[in-house]
C-alpha cells in the first residue's frame, strides 16, 4: 500500500494535536509549525497529483483490513485536485491570518485550523459513505470554533445560527445513511455502486429515498437554493482567513455530488436515472440569480462577499448538473476559479474595512485608504475574476460551461441566466467599486493607519497570481481535468481498484 495516501489526514491531525498540547502559551511556535504543516501538506499534495495523472487509482487500507469490510482511503485524479486545491489556499490564507495579526486575536486558531484541513483532506479521500460523514463532523467541528474566533456578538450570533443548520444538515444524513445501509448492507462507495446495480427497479423505493436523501444533504453543504439561508451571514462575519478558507468547504458538497451521482447513482443505473438532474438544474439557475442580486442589493462588504460565493456556487452547479464528462471537466475547471477568486474576495474585504476605521465594511463614501493603490488594483482583480469578465480564469470557466451545456435541453435558459447575471455581478462590483475608491468623503476622519506589513498584500496577490496562472495555463490545466472527468465517469476502475478485479 502507498502510506502516503493516508498523509494529508494525519498530518494535520498529529500537528493540531502538538499544537494544542505542547505549544498552546507559544504563538510564534505555533506559527512556525502550523506554517511548516501547511507547507508538507502542499507537496504531499503535488506528490499525490502527480501520482494520480497516470491515471492509476491507490487504495489506502486502515489495518490492512479490505474493502468493504474495513476503512479505506481512495485517491483518483478527483481526489488529489481537490486535496491540491486545499494545501494551495490553506498556505496562502494562513500567510495572510499571520501577516494581519487574526491568529492571534482568539485561542487555539491554528489547532483548529489543522483539524479543518484534517476533515476536509478526508472528506476528499475517504471510499466510505460513514467516513464522509465523520470527515463532515470534524471539519464542522473545526469551522465552529474558526467562526466565533475573535469573539462579538454578531459573530457568536451567526455562528449559533451556522452550528443549528449544520446540525440538521448532519442528523439529515444519517437519516440518509440508515435507509442506504438497510436496503444494501453496506456503505462502502465502491460496494455501494455494485449493490445498488442488482436492485430490482420494483423493490427501489427505499433506494431513491436515500438518494434523495443525501442530495439534501450536499445541497445544504453546497448552499443550493433555498438551503443556502446559513451561509451569507456566516462568510459575511467569519474572521476574514476564516471565510477565505470556507470557499472550499461549498465545494465539498459539489464534489459529494459529483461522486455519487456519477459513481453510486449514475445516469446509467435504471433505478434513480433522472432522479436529481432537473432538481438539481433549476436549483442551480435560482441559486445564480439569488447570488448575483445579491451583489447589486449589499449594503455591506461582508456580505457582498457572501453572496458573490453564493451566486458562483450557482455557476458550478449548472455545470454538474449536467452529468457528462464535458461538463464535468468544466464544472472543476470553475471550481478551481471560484475557490481562489472567493478567497481573494474575502482577503481584500478584509483589507479595505482594516483601513476606513470606523466605517469598517459599510458601502458608504469613507476616508483615502493607506495603500490606496495596491487595494485598489486588488479590488479590481476580484470584482472582473467573480463577474467572469476577460481576460481572467472567471471568463475562461464560464466560456467552458456555456460550451458543455449547449446540447441540453435548457441551453438557453442557462445561457441567458449566466450572461445576465454576468451583467447584473459587474454592475454590483462596479457601484460598490466606486462608492470605496473613487468617492472620498471629506468629512470623514483620516484612519492612522501607521506601518503596513507586507505578508497580507503578498497572500493577496498571491491568490490573484494563482487566478492569472489559471487563466495562462487554462489549456494544460483542462487536459488534467478532461482526463479526472473521463475517469469519474467510468467507474468501473474505481470500482475494480477498491473491491479487487473479482
Amino acid at each position: 500500500m502507498n502510506h502516503w495516501i493516508i498523509a494529508p489526514v494525519v498530518l494535520p491531525a498529529i500537528l493540531a494535536a502538538i499544537l494544542t498540547l505542547s505549544m498552546r502559551h507559544h504563538p510564534a511556535l505555533q506559527r512556525v509549525f502550523s506554517v511548516a504543516g501547511c507547507m508538507a501538506l502542499l507537496a504531499i499534495a503535488l506528490g499525490l497529483t502527480v501520482q494520480a495523472s497516470g491515471g492509476g487509482i491507490g487504495v489506502y487500507e486502515l489495518g490492512n483490513w479490505p474493502a468493504p469490510f474495513g476503512i479505506v482511503l481512495v485517491l483518483d485524479r478527483l481526489s488529489a485536485v481537490m486535496v491540491l486545491l486545499t494545501a494551495v489556499l490553506a498556505l496562502v490564507v494562513l500567510l495572510y491570518a499571520i501577516g494581519t495579526g487574526w491568529d492571534q486575536r482568539g485561542r487555539n486558531f491554528h489547532a483548529l485550523w489543522q483539524f479543518q484541513l484534517m476533515g476536509i483532506c478526508g472528506a476528499f479521500l475517504t471510499g466510505d459513505a460513514f467516513n464522509l460523514f465523520v470527515f463532515f463532523e470534524v471539519l464542522l467541528i473545526a469551522s465552529y470554533g474558526l467562526m466565533i474566533h475573535a469573539g462579538g456578538g454578531r459573530r457568536l450570533k451567526a455562528g449559533v445560527q451556522y452550528v443549528i443548520y449544520n446540525l440538521l444538515g448532519s442528523t439529515l444524513f444519517l437519516f440518509a445513511l440508515g435507509t442506504l445501509y438497510a436496503v444494501t448492507g453496506t456503505l462502502n462507495m465502491a460496494d455501494l455502486a455494485v449493490r445498488a446495480a442488482e436492485i430490482p427497479v420494483e423493490d427501489s423505493a427505499l433506494l431513491r429515498v436515500g438518494a434523495m436523501l443525501l442530495f439534501l444533504v450536499f445541497a445544504i453543504k453546497a448552499a443550493l437554493l433555498p438551503l443556502h439561508f446559513w451561509l451569507p451571514n456566516t462568510y459575511a462575519e467569519a474572521p476574514a482567513p476564516v471565510a477565505a478558507l470556507f470557499a472550499i468547504m461549498t465545494k465539498i458538497g459539489a464534489y459529494a455530488i459529483l461522486r455519487f451521482y456519477t459513481l453510486i447513482f449514475g445516469p446509467d443505473l435504471d433505478v434513480t436515472a433522472n432522479l436529481i438532474d432537473e432538481v438539481l438544474l433549476f436549483g442551480a439557475l435560482l441559486t445564480l440569480a439569488a447570488g448575483m442580486i445579491g451583489i447589486l442589493g449589499a449594503r455591506r462588504l461582508g456580505r457582498l462577499a457572501a453572496f458573490a460565493a453564493i451566486g458562483s456556487m450557482g455557476t458550478l452547479l449548472i455545470a454538474v448538473a449536467g452529468f457528462t464528462p464535458q461538463s464535468s471537466a468544466a464544472a472543476l475547471y470553475y471550481a478551481i476559479h471560484s475557490t481562489l477568486g472567493g478567497a481573494l474576495l474575502f482577503v481584500v474585504v478584509d483589507l479595505v474595512r482594516e483601513r476606513r476605521g470606523t466605517l469598517a465594511g459599510a458601502l458608504v463614501p469613507g476616508p483615502r485608504m493607506a495603500q490606496h493603490g495596491m487595494v485598489t488594483a486588488l479590488w479590481f482583480g476580484a470584482a472582473i475574476a467573480t463577474a467572469g469578465l476577460p481576460p481572467l480564469s472567471g471568463f475562461v470557466g464560464k466560456l467552458l460551461i456555456l460550451d458543455a451545456t449547449r446540447d441540453m435541453a435548457d441551453v438557453w435558459l442557462i445561457w441567458g441566466a449566466v450572461l445576465a447575471t454576468s451583467l447584473v455581478a459587474v454592475l454590483g462590483f462596479a457601484q460598490a467599486g466606486s462608492v470605496l475608491f473613487w468617492k472620498v468623503d471629506p468629512r470623514a476622519a483620516a484612519v492612522d493607519a501607521g506601518p503596513q506589513p507586507a505578508m497580507p498584500l503578498v497572500a493577496a496577490f498571491g491568490l490573484l497570481a494563482g487566478i492569472v496562472a489559471l487563466s495562462v495555463f487554462a489549456g494544460p490545466v483542462m487536459g488534467y481535468l478532461e482526463a479526472t472527468a473521463a475517469q469519474l465517469h467510468a467507474p468501473v476502475g474505481y470500482i475494480a481498484a477498491v473491491l479487487g478485479q473479482g
